[in-house]
Order: structure tokens, then C-alpha cells, then sequence
């Protein structure tokens, strides 16, 4: 039987700083140490934890949880275009991102400064500045938690979508990734023209492109918009940026002549969440330990000794005000537990 450690908190371990507890606690740094203890958990509840900074903790969790903590990047294969990378799920994203950087793999530079570790980033399909994780994605490893069988997923099986993935939907609750292969380009294609990276460069003084310069300019528009969960809990964005028909977005326009959008295909458009959110008049509110980021009202806070179930409740208040006012719904992208 493994030897789990009991009632542990898991402040250290989730971004928001929610201090729940874990009745049994037990960490992983391989794959046979994962199987070990799936085998002698059974079918008690479980709770994966990688970086824990897309998480929501609203009360102890009464069964086991295991921090994902399997390390290594290598490359397994090269071509003359591209790179093979194979990362394990434990590695930090942005390490990873970084690490990509050094070496001129092209490819995540537009990703940086994404908390949470590697393994998160297919669940939710995670994107930024134009790029999303399925443009880089070639297959994942992943264990199925029923049988302890190791399954590989390409980027067909895996049902990318926004922010979404198999993942989140069928297989939910059903496999643990354990490494994710990338396929990153040898010559950079450039993705600048989202959000305000050019005016960031031509602050910077860029004049010559990069991976490194593109890298520094979302670390400099990321860094001035959210705050730092060390400093500030928070798990990032909490809602998805909602998409409506090309239809009844032009019928929102009509009433909201100020509503931005952005135009995707099929006729479908989507708004920013944040917009909604400031316009209910949520940004930059208040309440004891808990509220909504001063400068990003796409991000709640935990001032230091807010509680997981007051955030929910904060979230539930804020999707119904827009709802009402919007007749739009907001859908969380925060994993509440």
C-alpha cells in the first residue's frame, strides 16, 4: 500500500491560495509511481493537481489527490522544418515556453507567461495572442485511471475546441497526461497582429522580430494586465470569452453600439468576456478577502484569506448580472471542485 500522507493543505498547491485539505495527499515523479498508486486507490475519489492554476477549491477534499510532478524535454524527433519535443506533464508551461525560446523552437512564443504546467495545456486547449495549443500539438501520453494502461492521443482524438478538449468532456475524470509531444518550427511564423503586441514592440524598441522579442511583449502586456498569483491569488481568466451568432451579435450592436467583437467562422462571433463584466459593473469591486482585479475584471481574486465557496458565489452573482443585462451566458473556464 502506498504511504499517503493525511489532512495536508493544499494552499501551497492551487493559485488561488484556497487553504482546503486533501485527506489523503501522495506526489508522482514517474510513470510506475503513478500506476502504483492508482492501483492502490481504487476506485475512491481522486484529484489530479499539476499546477493548480486553473482550480477553484470550495471544501476539503475527502478523498486522494496526487501532485503530478513527472519532469523532462526532449526531442524525439527532427526534420528539416521541424521539431519533436516530448514534455512531461509536471514540467511548468512557461519554463517550457522558455526553454522552447533558447533552443529557436518556434511556435509557443505567443503562449508565455500561461500558468500551470504542460499537462493542463490540452485539457483546455489553452491560446493567447492568436495562437492556441492545438496549432503545436502532435499527440499526448496519457494514463487511463481505471486500468493503469498508458493511451496515446493524436490531435484528432483529442476534440480540440475553445478552450476545451476530450479531455473535458468524455474523458473527464477518466486519464491522467503524463507527457505531450509538440511539433515547433525550425523558421518562426510570426503571429503579431492580436491584441496590442505591435504597439508593445514598438514600445520595446523592436524593430528586428524575434521568437524572444514576440515572447517579451505578451510577458509585458500579460505582466501590466493580471496580477501575480505570488502576490495576489488568482487562477487567471475565470470565464470563457462567450461566441454568438453573427445575428444576434448584430442585435446586441443595435443596443450596445460599443460591444466589441471578433469575427469567427461559420458566422459566429466572439466577445470579450471582460467587457461584459466591466460593463455589469463588476471591475475592480470589493467584498472582505475576495473580488474582482482592478485592472482585469475577466479575473477574481483572493486577497489573502478569501474563501473557495464565496468565490463561487461571487462568479454565480456576476454570471447572472451580465445574463440579465446581455442575455448572454457566461461559462466558467476555472475547474470548480
Amino acid at each position: 500500500m502506498a504511504n499517503f500522507s493525511e489532512n495536508v493543505s493544499l494552499k501551497p498547491f492551487n493559485t488561488f491560495g484556497i487553504d482546503a485539505r486533501a485527506r489523503k495527499f501522495q506526489t508522482f515523479s514517474s510513470l510506475g509511481e503513478l500506476q502504483a498508486l492508482l492501483k492502490s486507490i481504487g476506485d475512491s475519489p481522486l484529484l489530479i493537481l499539476g499546477g493548480g492554476s486553473n482550480l477553484l477549491l470550495t471544501q476539503d477534499f475527502e478523498g486522494y489527490v496526487l501532485k503530478n510532478e513527472l519532469r523532462g524535454i526532449s526531442v524525439i524527433e527532427e526534420n528539416k522544418d521541424h521539431i519533436f519535443a516530448e514534455v512531461q506533464a509536471g514540467e511548468n508551461w512557461h519554463e517550457f515556453v522558455l526553454h522552447a525560446i533558447a533552443n529557436n523552437w518556434a511556435g509557443v512564443e505567443n503562449l508565455s507567461l500561461i500558468p500551470g504546467t504542460v499537462g493542463a495545456a490540452p485539457m483546455q486547449n489553452i491560446g493567447a495572442y492568436g495562437v492556441e495549443i492545438k496549432q503545436v500539438f502532435e499527440s499526448l501520453k496519457a494514463v487511463e485511471i481505471e486500468t493503469g494502461i498508458v493511451h496515446t492521443f493524436n490531435k484528432e482524438e483529442c476534440e480540440f475546441g475553445y478552450r476545451e478538449s476530450i479531455f473535458k468532456k468524455s474523458h473527464k475524470g477518466k486519464y491522467i497526461i503524463t507527457s505531450v509531444v509538440f511539433r515547433l518550427n525550425k523558421k518562426p511564423e510570426f503571429n503579431i497582429s492580436y491584441g496590442a503586441i505591435q504597439d508593445t514592440l514598438n514600445e520595446l524598441g523592436i524593430s528586428e522580430l524575434s521568437i524572444k522579442a514576440v515572447s517579451d511583449a505578451v510577458i509585458k502586456i500579460r505582466q501590466s494586465k493580471l496580477p501575480d498569483p505570488k502576490e495576489i491569488g488568482n487562477a487567471g481568466s475565470f470565464f470563457k470569452n462567450p461566441e454568438v451568432g453573427k445575428i444576434d451579435f448584430e442585435g446586441l450592436k443595435a443596443e450596445f453600439p460599443n460591444i466589441p467583437g471578433y469575427q469567427l467562422p461559420n458566422n459566429v462571433v466572439k466577445i470579450p468576456a471582460a467587457w461584459l463584466i466591466e460593463q455589469a459593473g463588476w471591475k475592480g469591486k470589493t467584498f472582505g478577502q475576495i473580488g474582482v482585479h482592478k485592472n482585469q475584471p475577466l479575473v477574481l481574486v483572493n486577497y489573502g484569506q478569501g474563501k473557495g465557496v464565496d468565490l463561487k458565489d461571487l462568479a454565480f452573482k456576476i454570471r447572472t448580472s451580465v445574463s440579465e443585462k446581455f442575455g448572454i451566458e457566461l461559462t466558467p473556464e476555472v475547474n470548480i471542485i
